[in-house]
């Protein structure tokens, strides 16, 4: 299993040397404009994500995985856009930074979505600046906000992510597989965007204020 704390450098610190394909793919990636965020959901690439993780704290424990599925076309999952990396094994830096690439090139900038999502962005955000020197900050839209603003008929609240998909007959992970936990939230994703269009939220820009709007409003009543 891989040892965040010996393969990863000191906190906010840049990475002493990078592989040159790594280097030269990570470059290719910093040109690669963002989508635009006030296009139609039928016209906007999602990117939902999941990670698989030793224990709850970011700053110590080791990312053992990330699973990513693409949500096109205001609701299409093709077969072929679902990434699975595993981390869990024994890998030498420079392998663990091609994995870690291999994710941006999926993702290509697109908004990620996940459930709880400070929680997923905070190993993330530590695994890219650590090892590319990244300050790693898409768009998110959490899931664990925007269901209960869209859907409050069923859940008016903050749930664990199992109390929607049951809401939904949407079949859970027994465990902690990160692909099948990642598909299922990209089921969630499928339900919610045209509700969403309903709520008149028809582009990811305003998906994301719907989103921020009610947490906001939650954590200040």
């Amino acid at each position: 299993m891989l040892n965040l704390k010996k393969l990863l450098f000191g906190r906010g610190s840049a990475p002493a040397k990078l592989a040159d394909d790594v280097r030269g793919a990570l470059e290719a990636w910093r040109k690669l404009p963002a989508p635009p965020l006030d296009e139609p959901h039928f016209h906007s690439r999602y990117v939902v994500v999941d990670v698989s993780v030793a224990g709850l704290d970011a700053e110590v424990d080791a990312l053992l995985g990330i699973a990513a599925v693409a949500v096109v076309r205001g609701g299409v999952v093709p077969p072929e856009e679902v990434i699975a990396i595993d981390f869990s094994g024994e890998l030498e830096a420079d392998a663990f930074d091609r994995q870690l690439m291999a994710f941006l090139a999926f993702m290509a900038k697109a908004p990620l979505v996940s459930y709880r999502v400070p929680l997923v962005r905070a190993f993330l955000e530590r695994a890219f600046r650590e090892r590319l020197g990244l300050d790693f900050q898409p768009d998110w839209i959490d899931l664990a906000w925007l269901l209960p603003d869209l859907f409050n008929e069923r859940i008016d609240g903050i749930v664990p992510r199992d109390a929607w998909l049951e809401s939904f007959h949407i079949p859970a992970s027994p465990g902690r597989d990160s692909v099948v936990n990642a598909i299922a939230l990209a089921r969630l994703l499928q339900v919610a965007l045209p509700r969403a269009v309903e709520r008149e939220a028809d582009t990811p820009g305003k998906v994301l204020e719907k989103a921020m709007a009610r947490r906001q409003l939650r954590q200040s009543g």
